[in-house]
């Protein structure tokens, strides 16, 4: 498996990564447990060093699966996870919108720490841009947790060109994700040179078109009401 940097950071990974948040949420219902950390164990057996997850996939057993199955790997992996939703205030198991309010992302930081079973987060992206809260305060926030040693690397997700730059000078951004595929090009125009410009890593998901460029699907597949692509719809 190749090595790479991300952007001019320290951060090495390998050139592919894993994506877990389907083991738990929105591609159908949970998978087997023990099938999934086999799965992990099996993609580092195979090289990969790098895996995503987020507290919203779940809520929150994404990152516990994550856990559990990275614990004998420690210091030999890099796990990327993601703050900036708010759950539902009555204890409901869904999300109800952004919150990146600087209190609620140093929140959400210890809670992965535990889930994770780490003492510090590899990569914490700032899951979607919230217009409430000024990306400089939310780079602030991060900033402080990593002086404070419980994360070392910042990253935005689904951001526009002009918020990178702004957090990037609050707190150098070490990478950038976004939905890139061949169905997917948006990030061309913007934010991939951007990027390019200031020195930021680019970590493209769903290269596969949510599995639509697998092979695997036609005008018959049909997905389960649990699975997020049952609602999807062409654009026109």
């Amino acid at each position: 498996m190749q090595k790479r940097k991300l952007g001019q950071s320290d951060l090495e990974v390998s050139a592919l990564g894993l994506g877990c948040m389907g083991m738990t949420f929105s591609y159908g219902p949970p998978a087997d447990k023990k099938e999934m950390i086999s799965l992990i164990h099996t993609a580092v057996e195979r090289g990969v060093t790098f895996f995503d997850t987020a507290e919203v996939y779940g809520p929150f057993n994404n990152e516990e699966l994550v856990g559990e199955a990275l614990a004998p790997f420690r210091g030999k992996v890099v796990i990327a996870t993601k703050f900036g939703f708010e759950l539902d205030p009555k204890g409901g198991p869904q999300w109800v919108g952004l919150n990146s309010r600087p209190e609620h992302i140093k929140e959400v930081a210890e809670g992965s720490l535990k889930r994770l079973r780490v003492d510090a987060i590899d990569l914490f992206y700032q899951h979607r841009v919230d217009p409430n809260v000024p990306i400089e305060d939310v780079a602030g926030a991060v900033k402080e947790l990593i002086r404070e040693g419980k994360v070392k690397h910042f990253g935005l997700s689904e951001a526009g060109a002009p918020t990178i730059r702004r957090a990037h000078a609050v707190q150098p951004v070490t990478a950038l994700q976004s939905e890139y595929s061949l169905w997917t090009r948006t990030p061309e125009k913007e934010v991939l040179p951007t990027v390019e410009e200031l020195g930021i890593g680019f970590v493209p998901y769903s290269p596969l078109g949510k599995g639509f460029l697998t092979g695997k699907m036609n005008e018959n597949t049909k997905f389960d009401s649990s699975d997020f692509r049952s609602i999807l719809r062409p654009r026109r």
